[in-house]
């Protein structure tokens, strides 16, 4: 099975200038607007702005994978030597991810759509 990269989540301090920020970039309104997650769609990719993503260790765009069995990924991901960030958690419904930290301090997400 692949995994497809279709999401990236931005760790932001002002949710309402990040907001006006990628409404410009990209020409649209957000699909999601909660003081928790903004959301846009653009060209068939999400970018999302988070703004509790720096107090969950976020030191700047995670892209987030998508797979079909998500804790077999991170499982795969943890034996290959990654650090986890954050286990599996269902940020509703049913939406699930997880983050790990690569050998070089990279971020990689994986989610797992319901």
């Amino acid at each position: 099975m692949t995994a497809g990269l279709n999401t990236i989540i931005y760790p932001v301090k002002d949710i309402a200038r990040a907001k006006a920020l990628f409404s410009a970039l990209l020409e649209t309104e957000p699909y999601a607007d909660e003081p928790y997650y903004v959301g846009f769609k653009d060209a068939g990719q999400d970018v999302g702005l988070d703004p509790n993503g720096h107090s969950r260790g976020m030191t700047g765009p995670v892209p987030y994978w998508h797979v079909t069995d998500i804790r077999a990924r991170l499982a795969a991901l943890l034996d290959a030597g990654a650090e986890l960030l954050q286990d599996v958690t269902d940020v509703g419904g049913g939406k699930l991810i997880a983050s790990v930290k690569d050998a070089d301090g990279n971020l990689v997400g994986i989610t797992q759509d319901s």
